[in-house]
């Protein structure tokens, strides 16, 4: 696996009983992954020849994030290295404008988006999609009014999460800052949406699937808090139009392992397409604990080409909180706290140093009471970062 975070700590971890060997390309010793793992190279994944000596005597390579140059993947597989997701694939992770055309090749409803060249060009976009605004503008004398079609999303097409990378801008000034890395910058239409949903969904290559129950996923702050398995009241027919829908981009884009699909549910009913990631996702860390099958098991399943598991939940409900880094590093007295007072509660930390505002474990609760089990898990969560003390 390349990456050695959180996400390569606990697929190692998925993969300990069906007795997989488990090699690592980290950055650093004292990565997460890497505390765990016995077989660690240490190495620059940007670096074609450390890849090429990393996957040497691997049967297959996999990620735990989308950020290897895509001329490397491809260079690999031309050499004969199994690489899963593959390189096309992976692709249209990797790339938000590659993976909205791709979406819109195979007709998958996503936000208005384009590719823009300048603040300029941002608000060319926003008067676009805001019919009114662009008459009014050309009946008061053909000048575009500060605000016209705004607010407007813009994300840089390569290296974003937990919202980095992405704005939200109000008008051409706030629209400067995205360029100033000289990338290719994203707009997309601020949908006015009721909530998010993720569908999380695993493919092998002889193109088994199979569909874990669709979640909502509350962001605080660009930041995945809580995931609430399954969706609360999310109808039947929209649950399955999301599940057959992750299926289909699976299949679409030739992805092999775990793919998560990000929605958006519409005040109007609809859903739409906001983000993929191509590994296991926050938004089915849950499966660790709720599910018969966990994500990365599955996703391990998938690469190697295992029949997958079943990915049913054990649970009516079962909801994660990610615990985030506060102003307490040594959290074990929190644990003896947390475990003393719920001992059903499931604590998952990622060995990391713990930082204000940083990712450094996530809990999982499920039982039959929804309200009960998202108490738990606040609870649990907001005293191992210490912003409550009983």
């Amino acid at each position: 696996m390349v990456g050695g975070g959180q996400l390569a700590r606990m697929t190692h971890e998925a993969g300990i009983p069906l007795g997989i060997r488990f090699k690592l390309l980290s950055d650093g010793p004292q990565d997460s992954a890497a505390q765990v793992v016995s077989d660690v190279v240490v190495g620059d994944y940007r670096d074609l020849e450390t890849l090429r000596a990393f996957a040497k005597g691997c049967d297959v390579v996999t990620f735990d994030h989308e950020h290897v140059p895509t001329e490397h993947l491809r260079a690999l597989e031309a050499e004969g290295v199994v690489i899963r997701p593959g390189a096309d694939a992976l692709l249209r992770a990797q790339d938000k404008g590659a993976m909205r055309d791709a979406l819109t090749s195979i007709d998958v409803p996503c936000p208005r988006h384009r590719i823009v060249a300048d603040p300029e060009d941002v608000a060319a976009f926003a008067a676009e999609g805001d019919a009114a605004a662009r008459s009014a503008s050309v009946e008061g004398g053909g000048g575009r009014r500060e605000g016209e079609g705004f607010p407007i999303v813009l994300k840089t097409v390569r290296g974003g999460y937990d919202g980095k990378g992405v704005w939200v801008v109000h008008d051409t000034e706030e629209a400067a800052e995205p360029f100033k890395a000289g990338v290719p910058v994203l707009a997309e239409e601020k949908v006015d949406f009721v909530r998010e949903l993720a569908a999380n969904v695993v493919r092998s290559p002889h193109g088994q699937a199979v569909a874990y129950p669709v979640v909502e996923s509350i962001q605080v702050d660009g930041v995945c808090d809580t995931v609430i398995a399954p969706a609360p009241n999310l109808s039947e027919e929209l649950s399955a139009q999301a599940q057959r829908l992750a299926l289909s981009i699976a299949s679409e884009l030739g992805v092999i392992g775990h793919l998560a699909v990000e929605l958006f549910e519409t005040r109007d009913g609809r859903i739409l397409v906001n983000e993929l990631a191509m590994r296991p996702h926050n938004s089915g860390h849950w499966t660790q604990d709720g599910a018969v099958t966990s994500q990365f098991a599955n996703h391990l399943r998938a690469v190697l080409d295992l029949p997958l598991g079943d990915p049913r939940p054990r649970a009516r409900w079962t909801v994660m909180t990610n615990v985030l880094g506060g102003d307490y590093p040594d959290m074990y007295h929190a644990y003896l706290h947390c475990m003393a007072r719920d001992p059903a509660l499931k604590i998952h930390m990622y060995g990391k140093d713990v930082k204000p505002g940083r990712k450094v474990g996530h809990v999982n609760t499920y039982g039959d009471d929804l309200a009960d089990v998202r108490e738990r898990a606040r609870h649990a969560a907001d005293y191992l970062r210490g912003t409550i003390t009983e």
